[in-house]
């Protein structure tokens, strides 16, 4: 990325007895992204002693990493993260992403059948999701199958709402409920616990 420009917020403190002094802190750095061409903010800790930028770990500030439904396998977390990294770049491949996260969700859930249709019936026969949200799954599945095939049309940038909202409703409904409520479980047995 293009560096735009950095601010150093640092200290510096004087050994006078050896004649040398130390500069350490935070810098925050502009960067423009060569793809997207929009501007990012990182921060790092910096001190004379350092020797390489493989020493360095950078923070984002600023675009924050969306909050992102609990409980995801590592898997699908990982898909989620590189699809919200490429909505800006192309609509149609972010929603191919998430397509393919619909996919993993399936495999994930042990759905049966050969095509991404199927597997959410067969989840839905299962009990694993409702029969609603097969509907909202397969809008998603529909918007994926457009991002794939030029010939069928072309995505904007006002589906992405749509498409991470129908996302989400799935993640939360099959991850997110089941992790809280264990979570919750877990917590009230721990106060009951304590009361006896």
């Amino acid at each position: 990325m293009e560096i735009l420009g950095d601010i150093n917020d640092f200290k510096i403190v004087e050994d006078h007895k050896h004649g040398y002094y130390d500069e350490f802190g935070t810098v925050y750095s502009g960067l423009k992204c060569p793809a997207c061409k929009k501007v990012n903010i990182v921060s790092y800790y910096w001190n004379d002693s350092i020797e390489s930028d493989d020493e360095i770990e950078y923070s984002n500030i600023y675009p924050k990493e969306s909050n992102f439904p609990l409980g995801l396998p590592e898997s699908i977390a990982k898909t989620l993260k590189a699809a919200e990294k490429i909505k800006s770049i192309d609509v149609n491949a972010y929603t191919i992403l998430l397509r393919r996260l619909l996919e993993q969700v399936c495999i994930d859930r042990n759905a049966e059948g050969n095509t991404l249709a199927s597997m959410l019936n067969d989840l839905a026969g299962k009990n694993e999701i409702p029969e609603k949200l097969v509907k909202v799954a397969k809008g998603l599945k529909d918007f994926g199958n457009i991002g794939a095939h030029a010939g069928i049309g072309e995505l904007s940038e006002n589906e992405i709402p749509i498409v991470k909202a129908l996302t989400y409703a799935v993640l939360e409904y099959i991850y997110s409920a089941p992790h809280l409520a264990s979570i919750a479980e877990t917590k009230l047995e721990s106060i009951k616990n304590r009361t006896r």
